[in-house]
């Protein structure tokens, strides 16, 4: 798996080109993504881009996406599921604004390079590195976005569907081998980073998914806001989305439960063996009285049991 090892420890390139993409045009663009979405658009700086959920009323989570301010439109990069559901979403609340959306999903090929060299790989191709975390930068007739799919770092190229093929050659003329979206998914397990369509869904609330860099408290009412908000105030999560080991070869199907004590406490969302660590990695949905670092659990097949534990976090604590 040179692929997966590349990805890991020195680049490799990702192609997102099914990603979804809407240009937003008018006046009111950014009025009406920030009344839409959980951050903060309306002070979105020229160049910048932010992480943000849009929610359906009740406070469920409908899409997932990045916003990219080129200072004359905005623009939303969105999973491939999601980015029709998303357009007519905008759509329908478009009444009298001066908003246009474009669905330019077809018009750009998108190559991501993500690993701990992936700096070395774009200043080889020439390619611009933003400063800021999502923040975007004009290169050629397309753009370059400081994002990645799987939690590392790393940076994902738009350019024009034609010309995808060039970029392609010259990675391989580089020696940076692709991905296969199996090894993009370990590699994002291992680091712990969810993606909506499998990790994140409508069936789920933001404070329940911990991915709060998508949420700005302070902003204002967006639609699902209230909901967001009393949870907030009174502390009422269940559920939070913590990355787990599972002492197996083979990944659990998505769906899997896992408890102790003749007790559920959580549920797998996705999951993947990772030969760098020699057992699953995975990300799943745990009560929040269970979520307890270093504590284990147990998927009950028949007689025989699996464990399951939450590794200890540097992050936020629980």
């Amino acid at each position: 798996m040179e692929s997966y090892e590349a990805l890991r420890s020195r680049a490799a390139w990702i192609d997102l080109s099914a990603r979804g993409k809407i240009r937003v045009h008018g006046e009111d663009r950014a009025r009406l993504l920030h009344a839409m979405s959980t951050n903060d658009v309306n002070h979105l700086e020229p160049h910048g881009g932010l992480y943000a959920f849009f929610l359906t009323a009740q406070g469920r989570i409908l899409a997932d996406a990045y916003i990219y301010n080129f200072g004359d439109g905005l623009f939303l990069d969105t999973e491939p599921e999601v980015g029709a559901k998303l357009r007519d979403h905008l759509d329908k609340y478009i009444i009298a604004d001066d908003v246009t959306l474009e669905d330019e999903s077809e018009r750009w090929a998108v190559i991501g390079i993500e690993g701990p060299q992936f700096d070395e790989g774009a200043s080889r191709l020439s390619l611009p590195v933003p400063s800021q975390a999502y923040g975007v930068a004009n290169w050629q007739d397309g753009f370059v976005a400081r994002t990645a799919v799987t939690g590392r770092n790393g940076i994902r190229v738009f350019l024009p569907r034609e010309r995808k093929e060039d970029l392609i050659s010259r990675l391989n003329e580089l020696d940076i081998p692709q991905a296969s979206g199996h090894e993009i998914q370990i590699v994002r397990l291992e680091n712990g980073a969810p993606r909506y369509g499998e990790d994140i869904s409508e069936r789920y609330l933001v404070q329940e998914t911990q991915q709060l860099q998508a949420v700005h408290t302070n902003k204002g009412c967006y639609l699902g806001q209230e909901i967001v908000e009393r949870v907030r105030s009174r502390g009422q999560v269940h559920r939070w989305l913590l990355p787990i080991r599972v002492a197996a070869a083979q990944g659990p199907a998505p769906g899997t439960k896992f408890g102790a004590e003749g007790k559920d406490a959580g549920e797998i969302t996705s999951a993947a063996y990772s030969p760098a660590l020699g057992q699953v990695v995975g990300l799943a949905y745990v009560r929040t009285e269970a979520a307890q670092s270093g504590r284990e659990f147990y998927i009950q097949t028949g007689d025989e049991k699996t464990v399951v534990s939450l590794p200890a976090r540097t992050g936020e604590s629980i």
